[in-house]
């Protein structure tokens, strides 16, 4: 499985962006740990300020972890089924602001996405809950394009750009 993990942070010049190894998490605050240290290590005072993890796996879903300063982390998920098939998307549920749903074998299609958690995350960057919620269901939406849209309103579409490729 193919996945994307990157941290971005305010910086002195703009934004600051780094990528994560989410891989080796075992838990909720080992992948927050992961987020400041890789922030951490472009700029010391980045750990202690806003970063946001942006994941991606093999275009199926997309989740953002926040982490403010040493405050529990807030997490979104644009498809809570992938906490069945994903180590690090199941991290999510630690959260609290995450159920699993009941996982359901069937055709094998798979209808549109349930996301969840924190919608309100990225409210003070550009995207309200409502917003968030829009992008994430609206038809024919692949992740790796959202989170796209939710840099750019951001302000580091470059550094995800520069990062996906």
């Amino acid at each position: 499985m193919s996945t994307f993990s990157a941290v971005f942070f305010p910086a002195a010049a703009g934004w600051g962006a780094a990528e994560v190894d989410a891989a080796d998490a075992a838990t909720i605050d080992d992948l927050a740990d992961a987020v400041r240290d890789a922030a951490g290590a472009v700029d010391p005072g980045a750990a202690e300020g806003t970063m946001l993890l942006f994941l991606e796996a093999d275009d199926e879903w997309f989740g953002v972890l926040r982490v403010d300063d040493r405050a529990e982390p807030r997490v979104f998920l644009s498809d809570t089924r992938s906490v069945h098939d994903h180590p690090v998307a199941a991290l999510f549920l630690e959260s609290g602001a995450i159920t699993a749903p009941e996982q359901v074998e069937g055709t094998g299609q798979k209808p549109g996405a349930r996301p969840g958690g924190d919608g309100g995350l990225l409210a003070d960057l550009g995207t309200p809950a409502d917003e968030l919620l829009a992008l994430t269901t609206a038809e024919g939406a692949l992740p790796a394009d959202v989170l796209a849209e939710l840099a750019e309103r951001a302000g580091f579409a470059d550094h995800f750009d520069a990062l996906r490729i």
